[in-house]
């Protein structure tokens, strides 16, 4: 349930994330240190990290639902897999909701990148963020890294420039993916296969495949103004 507290506006969607009129942030994890030089504020004596939204697509999507925001974030203290970690924005936001100060809420971020530039930086984070776990590893290649998550997960999300990006979504989730768990697909219609029918036709072409594939889409969000050309996909897992 949404809290209310002093600020204007202001709705604490989690107990380390807070949207305040139309800005985003979380609870610095790390006090005192910004990731990708966001700014820094104290709400009534804690630090939080604003969380920009032009540069994050789970945080695009946050701000563009048309329901409660809370849905699209996990369980606090659980354990989740992001495909696509990029440079660490995302990432690190979530690290402030799922695991806090020294991991103290026990959450496990497991984080799947391609780029060895990107887990070069993933790593010096994980420095100062105990909880996260970065890995080197094709999102497609599950025997080469999906020994470290032993035990399904609630929470998936993906975000891979790669072509085939829908089929690589729903094989990582019938794998790794609760029955009843959350999957956020971040899709770039420019990253799939072009047939000319235009964007929205191409949206609902994977709209259709992913609820004939065991999942039931439960919102199609469009990240316009934010990411241009990017729809993010939450579905459940039904099977």
């Amino acid at each position: 349930m949404a809290k209310r507290n002093n600020h204007r506006r202001s709705t604490m969607l989690s107990g380390a994330v807070m949207k305040v009129g139309r800005a985003l942030w979380t609870m610095n994890a790390v006090p005192k240190k910004a990731v990708y030089g966001e700014s820094l504020r104290s709400f009534s004596g804690t630090e939080f990290r604003r969380w920009d939204p032009s540069r994050s697509k789970l945080g695009a999507a946050i701000m563009r639902t048309r329901r409660d925001p809370s849905w699209l974030l996990p369980d606090e203290g659980t354990t989740v897999l992001y495909l696509g970690a990029g440079h660490g924005t995302s990432i690190s936001h979530l690290h402030d909701h799922l695991c806090g100060q020294e991991n103290e809420l026990r959450g496990r971020l497991v984080a799947v990148d391609l780029a060895p530039r990107c887990l070069r930086e993933l790593t010096h984070l994980a420095k100062s963020r105990p909880g996260l776990i970065p890995i080197l590893g094709d999102a497609r290649k599950h025997a080469a890294w999906g020994v470290l998550l032993p035990r399904k997960v609630d929470w998936l999300f993906q975000d891979v420039a790669q072509a085939g990006q829908v089929d690589i979504f729903i094989a990582a989730c019938k794998r790794f993916l609760n029955r009843d768990g959350t999957g956020l697909l971040s899709l770039k219609a420019a990253s799939e296969r072009w047939t000319g029918e235009g964007e929205e036709a191409l949206f609902d072409k994977v709209e259709y495949k992913l609820n004939t594939s065991g999942f039931e889409v439960e919102e199609r969000i469009s990240l316009t103004g934010f990411e241009d050309n990017h729809v993010l996909f939450a579905v459940r897992k039904m099977e």
